[in-house]
């Protein structure tokens, strides 16, 4: 009987292990493909016409494809530790998701290139802690670019009209030039492109229904509002906690377990709140990212990427990506252990380190928070003061508030 139980139980690792091995395959594939579909999006089309360099380039899709899949197993990974958590505590003794365990889960956190990320985790979080607070204040702008805003005391048939006024001028100046006039041709298509996009926007503006202008923008926006208000408290309380508890250490006592209990005081609602609180910090770090000046270039364009850029893309985001499970931990975001070698490093255990690094966070955001919602105040200010006219001729606005118009007369912007 004994022999017979032994066999039982080597079966069933083998099994499990099998289970867990086509999970992780099948998981990595999906994100394999989608990371291939967003590549190819932003690819310029021009590079798969060469030759010469036609492996190279594959290889360095293949490469960059893999990056990002791995990129994205990593912004996931913490999220899916915390709903399967909870979704075990639930249903413990539900057979549809046996193949959901502890087990499974370790796997996972020990897939993706964990020697690589021991590598570059400390880089990586101090990436995350310039670029999240950035992006956190920049996320109202985007936003407000994407979504249409209310018009208030706004007449957009007037902003047409005149826009269309400058686009026909602009097209008639364009055709009556000389091919021999290169720069001066190049400069006019250039205005007269920001025309064109200026007046789809508007046009836009236009069309959209009443509920998308004055219903949609102010929730998204008191949306994020909400969002950065709660990342910056649980910072606050992570503080607090960090000076009077050993355990809010990252690398503090080990948990219950998976499935053991809940994580968050909330339960389910709280460890959701968790994972949106993580997919919005991620969001708002390749915001910040592309938003910082150093960075700027290395925005990719849709089918004008270059193959050098799309792989520095690549790069970058798997830098943030890797260190944002210790970025959320450290934080005091989620309190779920981090697991495999993400919990290992020693400076996770340095209480000053760690300090630092909340308080440098809460800081850090709360300034760009209230430099960017000061922003107008300040502006007026100036006006009022008369020290607006200090500066305006290091501004780069300053060359187009008065230049000439489409018909040769002076403007104001």
């Amino acid at each position: 009987m004994e022999g017979e139980d032994e066999v039982s139980l080597r079966e069933q690792h083998f099994h499990s292990q099998v289970r867990e091995s086509t999970i992780c395959f099948l998981l990595f594939a999906v994100l394999y493909i989608v990371s291939y579909f967003i590549i190819t999006r932003y690819k310029r089309k021009s590079d798969e016409q060469e030759d010469e360099d036609a492996i190279v380039n594959k290889i360095s899709l293949f490469l960059s494809t893999f990056t990002l899949a791995v990129s994205a197993g990593a912004v996931l990974l913490l999220p899916f530790s915390i709903i399967s958590n909870e979704i075990l505590l639930s249903f413990p003794q539900n057979y549809y998701i046996q193949w959901l365990n502890g087990s499974l889960i370790h796997d996972l956190w020990e897939f993706y290139l964990p020697y690589l990320y021991s590598c570059i985790s400390l880089m990586g979080c101090l990436l995350l802690l310039l670029c999240t607070p950035v992006g956190l204040s920049r996320m109202f702008t985007v936003m407000g670019q994407l979504l249409v805003k209310p018009t208030i005391l706004e007449d957009l048939d007037e902003q047409i009209y005149i826009i269309t006024l400058e686009e026909e001028a602009l097209q008639r100046r364009l055709n009556g030039l000389s091919s021999s006039v290169e720069y001066n041709i190049m400069k006019l298509e250039r205005e007269l492109e920001n025309v064109k996009t200026l007046k789809t926007k508007l046009e836009r503006r236009k069309k959209a229904s009443a509920w998308e202008r004055n219903l949609v923008y102010p929730a998204v926006m008191v949306l994020l509002l909400i969002e950065t208000s709660i990342s910056v408290l649980l910072v606050a309380c992570n503080i607090l906690c960090l000076l009077v508890d050993e355990t809010a250490m990252p690398k503090g006592t080990r948990g219950p377990g998976i499935g053991n209990a809940s994580l968050s005081t909330f339960g389910f609602v709280g460890a959701a709140l968790e994972i949106i609180l993580i997919f919005y910090l991620m969001v708002s770090s390749v915001v910040g990212f592309y938003s910082l000046r150093v960075f700027g270039n290395f925005t990719p364009k849709k089918d004008d990427t270059t193959m050098t850029k799309i792989i520095g893309n690549c790069v970058s985001i798997l830098v943030l990506s890797s260190a944002l499970p210790v970025m959320s931990r450290t934080l005091g975001i989620t309190r779920f252990d981090l697991l495999g070698d993400f919990g290992r490093f020693n400076w996770l255990g340095n209480f000053y380190i760690v300090l630092s690094y909340n308080l440098l966070f809460a800081i850090v955001t709360t300034l760009c928070l209230v430099r960017k919602f000061t922003s107008a105040v300040r502006e007026e200010l100036f006006k009022a003061l008369g020290l607006h006219k200090l500066h305006l001729s290091n501004t780069p606005r300053d060359s187009e508030t008065t230049k000439p118009s489409a018909n040769g007369h002076q403007k104001t912007l």
